[in-house]
């Protein structure tokens, strides 16, 4: 018959899952989205919202992180890591503000470096030297258990005895013999 369709390869296509709004959430997005003041530098997350289409990225960056290198007025620079073959290409593109809100990827860091600060100024001023490296936590501590003997309950199956396999089968044939078979009733 040949060919009935034709197979549809747009800018946007696979995206009806990626880009499509939660529950209660249709609509365009409120004016605290706006609000968002940005920095160079600052690591944000590239989330699509389908109700704004100007500024939209591709469907790839949907859900990466990157860091801002350029603020303009309704828009922001944006530059991400994307691995091609074997090597990482560093990505500019330029993504409308509704696309994008503020990572959460780095609080831990920045907390982390807050408090090897203020550790570092504690041990300053006692005149003691402070090692803030990270370590790894290490096998658990030994113990030791202590039981009598009639605590302890060794489970094991029951030794195999074939004589008594046999024996049980004898009785069995010969219970067939005189009519009180076991399982008859």
């Amino acid at each position: 018959m040949g060919k009935l369709h034709t197979i549809s390869r747009g800018y946007r296509h696979g995206t009806r899952n990626k880009f499509a709004k939660k529950y209660r959430t249709k609509g365009m997005p409120g004016t605290s989205r706006y609000m968002a003041t940005f920095k160079r530098g600052d690591y944000v997350d590239i989330v699509v919202d389908s109700s704004v289409q100007s500024g939209m990225p591709f469907s790839f960056y949907h859900g990466r992180t990157g860091i801002v290198f350029n603020v303009n007025r309704n828009a922001l620079g944006v530059e991400i890591t994307k691995v091609v073959g074997n090597r990482q290409l560093r990505k500019r593109l330029h993504v409308n503000i509704a696309h994008v809100r503020k990572s959460r990827c780095n609080e831990g860091f920045l907390k982390r470096v807050k408090e090897n600060d203020q550790k570092k100024r504690d041990a300053k001023l006692q005149g003691e030297s402070v090692s803030v490296k990270r370590q790894p936590e290490g096998p658990k501590d030994m113990k030791i258990v202590k039981a009598t003997e009639d605590d302890v309950e060794v489970l094991a199956p029951p030794t195999f005895h074939r004589e008594l396999l046999l024996s049980r089968a004898t009785i069995a044939a010969r219970g067939a013999d005189d009519g009180f078979s076991s399982g008859s009733a």
